[in-house]
């Protein structure tokens, strides 16, 4: 990493330093101008590919995404079991 490339916190100079600055220093001590975000986690389940193509089916059919109708049909199932 050249001078014009030094980290603008750390002022460090190789990916090394930069890590080791990092190490003992937290961000949130340096985050001032930061602006807060908002991100959504996504998991993956596996799934039997048959079972897959009739959901891709089942979707299509009430023109939606495959995620919407999994995410309702489960939603609908776990009502079903508080339920009981």
């Amino acid at each position: 990493m050249d001078a014009s490339k030094l980290s603008s916190i750390s002022q460090a100079d190789t990916d090394e330093r930069i890590g080791e600055f990092w190490d003992t220093h937290d961000f949130t001590d340096f985050d001032t101008d930061a602006p807060d975000i908002e991100f959504e986690i996504a998991y993956t389940v596996p799934l039997e590919v048959d079972l897959f193509s009739e959901i891709e089916k089942q979707a299509r059919q009430r023109g939606v995404k495959v995620e919407t109708l999994v995410n309702l049909w489960l939603r609908q199932k776990l009502a079903e079991q508080t339920a009981v």
